[in-house]
């Protein structure tokens, strides 16, 4: 997590998130590395913070995931001071997160009106929500890999744990819910580079740095 290797280097840093869960989890181990780190529930829509707030405002495939897409980038924005920085790292929509989120939205279709999370993993969008905030925009393409003890394995945590999936899973009858499960596994196999029965999965995000 930034917000961990941040602390590590002296920074003082303010963690947010809407789940409080997440945040205890997060603390305890900020705890036990001795981490100084503020944790606050707050919405990514909504930030409890003045305008101008921060030296540097950074999410790691959190912020993408807020329904007001433009609400939530505006907040970023206001919160950075002037000559700041806005670090992201998001999901791209045809990376291997992206293409889950495609076939989870076949069986829970998003609300009217909103798009899809991988939409922040497109120059495209971040143009027009930042372009005009920001002095400069630098896109790096990267890579994350998933390794898992196998298929199931990464399926029974990410439904558990998950937000967009466990969500999903919620909702669904048993049967569909198994044909979704089946569907989510067919996408491992068509990804997976493992070949001992385990899952090695890539899958690009988009990491953006803005100059405010």
């Amino acid at each position: 997590m930034l917000h961990w290797r941040a602390a590590r280097r002296f920074c003082k840093v303010i963690s947010t998130d809407y789940v409080p869960a997440l945040l205890e989890q997060s603390r305890v181990r900020a705890e036990a590395e001795g981490l100084a780190i503020d944790y606050r529930e707050a919405d990514a829509e909504n930030l409890p913070f003045m305008d101008n707030s921060f030296d540097n405002v950074v999410s790691t495939f959190g912020v993408m995931f807020a329904p007001n897409q433009a609400k939530a980038a505006s907040e970023l924005i206001r919160v950075c001071k002037p000559g700041g920085k806005i670090g992201l790292a998001n999901w791209t929509p045809e990376s291997f997160i992206g293409q889950l989120l495609k076939t989870v939205g076949r069986y829970v279709p998003p609300p009217t009106g909103i798009s899809s999370p991988a939409m922040w993993g497109t120059e495209g969008f971040l143009n027009r929500n930042f372009g005009m905030y920001v002095e400069h925009i630098n896109y790096t393409t990267r890579q994350f890999n998933f390794r898992y003890h196998s298929p199931q394995h990464w399926l029974d945590i990410f439904s558990t744990y998950y937000g967009p999936t466990l969500k999903a899973f919620d909702v669904l009858d048993e049967i569909a819910g198994q044909s979704l499960g089946e569907d989510i596994l067919q996408l491992i196999r068509e990804h997976n580079r493992a070949t001992d029965g385990a899952m090695v999965v890539p899958s690009d995000y988009l990491e953006i740095v803005m100059t405010r």
